[in-house]
């Protein structure tokens, strides 16, 4: 049985898909207004060894979407430099796109239809300068995904001897936990879109929440991220859908640890940001990084180093090196035990390290036949994405002289 450990209950829980075996993911596309550095590629890694389990092990089809937010400070030349290089370092990390990549800018419609909806049923009011707020305290559950809960008071009311007004929204005062979902613009900024309520363009969250809902429906099974995007992203995103479809609309929070280099958080820009064609600059293949980050636990902080990556490095072409060879020779079934073990990793909150501890163990067996396995290395690179098969056919580079 598959199992991911879900953010929301704190225990791992059964992944199964809708009665049509298909399995409904929904990941928060990258920030553009920056280039995407290895830490923000390792929640996508972790998207992608969902969908491979899945459909691999499980043969569900899995439908997954991932939304491009080109609306609010994310648009202009630079951001489509950035998507671009974000794209590229997918494909290079053997990242599988989405079925879905909606642009915020396409769905303004859609994410004004949801917060409309949302004023309508009071879980959300106008403000006097063409914004809207999200009502934190008329969703029961908020906090529930990320453990800031808010105090224990009814829809409407302040906790005891607090008003807990923070400033004018024209009609009503603000609670200090309401959040925008639209943000009134002034004349001239640019890009704005006339709503019910002024000119101004949707926040993240309502972005996420009503391009998920539309493409994905009010049932998504899996909503996967890195826990920096837990709070306060992912825990308005749920508030919003659960508000608007009247239901839990995402059944599993998924989400990865952060990444340290050298002992160090990397943030948007500085520094200490590491980019994937930092790799190729020091002649280290950008799957290596992938084989790096399956060394640990997805929900495990990494520091990452320089000497970890050239250590990967190695590996990876020793693998391909090796699978190379054993393609030579008689065709053999797969060890059975090994691709069990494999599974059986897998299925266990995607225990990755235990999964290479078993190929480790398979290369260095020898009473296994080298034909057994090349063709358990060949299947079980189906979960793992590092194409060990690379090497076969192709001559050997042989030194000068």
């Amino acid at each position: 049985m598959f199992q991911l450990h879900d953010t929301r209950t704190g225990q791992a829980e059964p992944i199964r898909a809708a009665g049509d075996r298909t399995l409904r993911i929904y990941t928060c596309g990258p920030v553009l207004e920056r280039r995407a550095h290895v830490g923000d590629l390792r929640s996508y890694l972790l998207g992608d060894l969902i969908r491979r389990h899945a459909e691999h092990r499980l043969r569900f089809t899995v439908l997954a979407c991932q939304d491009v937010a080109d609306v609010g400070g994310s648009g202009g030349d630079g951001a489509q430099q950035n998507e671009r290089a974000f794209l590229a370092d997918c494909s290079a990390l053997n990242l599988r796109p989405a079925e879905g990549t909606p642009r915020a800018s396409d769905g303004i419609g859609l994410t004004i239809d949801m917060i409309s909806g949302l004023v309508e049923a009071g879980h959300a009011y106008p403000a006097g300068d063409g914004s809207v707020y999200f009502d934190a305290r008329s969703f029961p559950g908020y906090g529930e995904l990320s453990g800031n809960r808010l105090a224990d008071t009814p829809p409407g009311g302040g906790p005891a001897g607090d008003t807990g007004d923070t400033g004018d929204t024209g009609d009503r005062k603000r609670f200090p936990a309401d959040w925008a979902l639209w943000t009134g613009s002034g004349p001239g900024q640019e890009p704005a879109w006339p709503a019910p309520w002024g000119t101004g363009f949707p926040v993240r969250s309502a972005q996420c929440s009503a391009l998920s809902r539309h493409y994905l429906g009010d049932a998504i099974d899996l909503h996967a991220g890195g826990i920096d995007l837990c709070f306060p992203h992912h825990e308005h995103e749920r508030a919003e859908s659960n508000s608007a479809a009247g239901r839990e609309a995402v059944r599993h929070w998924v989400h990865g640890e952060r990444l340290l280099f050298d002992g160090r958080a990397m943030a948007g820009s500085g520094e200490n940001v590491v980019l994937l064609p930092d790799l190729a600059d020091r002649g280290l293949d950008p799957l290596a990084l992938r084989l790096a980050f399956l060394e640990h636990p997805y929900r495990q902080p990494v520091n990452l180093t320089w000497d970890a990556l050239e250590a990967a490095n190695r590996t990876l072409r020793r693998w391909r090196e090796l699978v190379a060879d054993w393609a030579n020779s008689p065709s053999k079934p797969m060890c059975a035990e090994v691709t069990s073990q494999i599974t059986a990793a897998f299925d266990d909150d995607l225990d990755t390290p235990a999964a290479l501890r078993a190929l480790r163990s398979l290369e260095d067996d020898q009473e296994i036949p080298p034909g057994s396995k090349f063709e358990t290395f060949a299947y079980t690179d189906q979960l793992l994405g590092l194409d060990v098969a690379r090497e076969i056919g192709r001559a050997p580079v042989r030194p000068a002289g």
